[in-house]
């Protein structure tokens, strides 16, 4: 029996009619950048995630990169601000943050979550800080209370990229009175077509509440202009094309059935695998705070996922490492000729992050992807089950 870690083409083949008729009908209507079928997609794509606005853009990376330079156009961040990130991420956060002209300063993960651990925030804070990009990786989502209720200790901003976690829910009846009613100022979305939401190329989204930091993430993708050959910003091109937000309306209805199995197949996971050499992932109390984008178990060292990641290919099984290499030890974040650090704050240096290193060195992930049967997740149980070393 032979699994991929994902088929593309099974998840969307029996969607097929409807996305050949979406692609025909923006075809044939003659309008393809910034359209109906864009315009309809950020309504309801922003309606499901409850907030009130959303901006289709080019990809995830510039979702997240426009909703900062926004806040800083809007006077709300300056220059050279430091903003919180998530040491356990993938780089594209730090990406971001740099190209909107901020620092970013990394934060250790709670190991048990794989997310930016809260109670680092106040060591990771100076008199520069200014915001946090939370970051819901692997589909779970963030402490948002506990990380809220921080920043409104602080007076900080808070973004959250949410580029796996399409369609994670918060229960904010659960939140503590202090953030009851507060929301992050925007948060970035990738449909890359990985994605538990994906578009069939590259897309991206920017939700927020607030009108004028949409308007002005519109103005930015939009080479700085809301009108024609009037240029307000220093923008770029990064917008949403027609045929891809076409796709995404056709595939938005299903997503919580997908989800669904997710959530399914994860339980069986965390339920039926009895390996004392892996550490799986926890399901949340309210489940729906997580959505599976991956399921990521641990092995005890890299030697060890070597091993297991070769028992699971000789099984038929495939499975992807998320991420070999965090965002400090790239070569991107080096440091320059003269021997400054250019990027990142000097905490950036080796052995500063050792949960974020051992994460690196010991995850894999393996399918969970909604169109995996139930033989086959249970071939998938059977072989972490008979792993040895």
């Amino acid at each position: 029996m032979k699994i991929p870690f994902l088929d593309l083409k099974q998840v969307n083949a029996p969607y097929m009619d409807a996305l050949k008729t979406a692609a025909s009908e923006v075809v044939e209507s003659g309008w393809y950048i910034r359209g109906a079928y864009c315009e309809k997609f950020e309504k309801e794509f922003a309606a499901y995630c409850g907030f009130a606005h959303g901006v289709g853009v080019g990809n995830g990376l510039d979702a997240l990169t426009l909703m900062l330079r926004a806040s800083i156009e809007l006077g709300r961040l300056a220059p050279g601000d430091e903003i919180l990130v998530p040491a356990n991420t993938y780089i594209a956060t730090v990406l971001a943050v740099n190209a909107a002209g901020l620092v970013p300063v990394l934060v250790e993960p709670d190991a048990r979550t794989f997310n930016m651990d809260p109670a680092r925030l106040a060591d990771a804070c100076t008199p520069k800080t200014r915001g946090i990009l939370a970051v819901h990786l692997y589909g779970r989502l963030a402490d948002m209370n506990a990380i809220w209720k921080f920043a409104a200790e602080r007076g900080l901003l808070v973004f959250e990229d949410a580029a796996q976690s399409h369609g994670a829910f918060l229960d904010r009846a659960n939140l503590s009175s202090l953030v009851s009613r507060l929301s992050s100022n925007a948060v970035a979305y990738s449909f890359y077509p990985t994605k538990n939401l994906g578009a069939l190329g590259d897309a991206g989204m920017v939700v927020t509440d607030d009108v004028e930091l949409a308007n002005v993430v519109r103005m930015l993708g939009n080479y700085g202009s809301e009108k024609k050959y009037v240029n307000k910003y220093r923008g770029v091109n990064s917008r949403l094309d027609e045929i891809q937000a076409a796709f995404l309306l056709a595939k938005l209805p299903h997503l919580d059935a997908w989800n669904a199995r997710r959530r399914e197949i994860a339980a069986r996971y965390v339920g039926e695998v009895k390996n004392a050499l892996l550490r799986l992932p926890e399901i949340p109390a309210d489940p729906r705070e997580h959505v599976w984008h991956v399921f990521t178990v641990r092995t005890q060292d890299r030697a060890t996922r070597e091993v297991l990641q070769r028992h699971l290919e000789s099984r038929g099984i495939g499975s992807l490492i998320f991420y070999p290499i965090p965002p400090h030890r790239q070569e991107a974040y080096a440091a320059s000729p003269d021997g400054t650090e250019f990027l990142l704050p000097a905490d950036r240096l080796e052995g500063k992050f050792p949960i974020a290193e051992n994460l690196a060195d010991t995850v894999l992930s393996v399918p969970v992807s909604q169109v995996l049967t139930d033989e086959e997740v249970t071939e998938i149980i059977g072989a972490l089950n008979d792993f040895v070393v």
